[in-house]
């Protein structure tokens, strides 16, 4: 085997084995600027870890999704988001998880979690879910007692009231920090403003559709 041959037959493993390694790790801050001062300041990504002689089975249990939180009087609904930050068992688990409440003709405007899909489980009522590609296609569904659905990560997604009765759901993030970005606040300021409240009732319009069961796994526009 000549030289040549022998380097490119060490080479190849090696690049596969580099490929296939896992990625880093998810930044799970917003923003980690190299620190360029003389004095070293230690800024770690995430949250550092309790004493293991001080770990209690508390740590792994949290009740703040027993409860709703406060409605927004505005948008009908309420959202309880859990994170690492008062969960401590979350710590580097990679994961979070959230409640939603929903009164009639609530709904929870379009957002992203720039870390972290998120699916949902449909406890009570029945919920349109819906959420943008990168493309600009549009998936769409009505969901009811028992239902799964997933948004996947980053992508704009909304959901809303469909029923006559409080709906009740809960979403677990695959992201101890999945982040929210809420659209129309962050483009077009508070919930007062006149294009979210064009927004808000372009969405509760959906509610005024029939709504036929049909394969609810497939887009509303298949179901109607």
């Amino acid at each position: 085997m000549t030289t040549s041959n022998l380097l490119f037959a060490i080479a190849i493993p090696l690049l596969i084995n580099l490929y296939s390694s896992p990625a880093n790790s998810d930044n799970l801050q917003d923003i980690c600027p190299t620190d360029t001062s003389p004095h070293q300041t230690m800024f770690i990504n995430g949250f550092p870890c309790k004493n293991p002689s001080n770990i209690t089975t508390s740590d792994f249990k949290n009740l703040l999704l027993s409860k709703p939180s406060s409605t927004d009087p505005f948008l009908r609904s309420s959202m309880t988001l859990v994170t690492a930050s008062e969960f401590p068992g979350l710590n580097t688990l990679g994961l979070s998880t959230a409640r939603t409440d929903l009164e009639v003709d609530g709904l929870v405007m379009p957002h992203t979690h720039p870390r972290s899909s998120e699916m949902m489980f449909v406890v009570k009522g029945v919920v349109i879910v819906g959420f943008i590609d990168t493309d600009s296609r549009f998936f769409q569904s009505v969901l009811r007692e028992g239902d799964v659905f997933v948004f996947p990560k980053g992508l704009l997604h909304y959901c809303l009231n469909n029923g006559f009765e409080d709906a009740l759901f809960y979403s677990v993030f695959n992201a101890q920090n999945p982040g929210v970005v809420d659209i129309s606040n962050a483009m077009f300021g508070d919930k007062a403003s006149e294009v979210v409240k064009m927004a808000t009732a372009k969405l509760v319009s959906l509610n005024r559709v029939e709504d036929v069961r049909g394969d609810d796994y497939k887009n509303l526009y298949d179901e109607l």
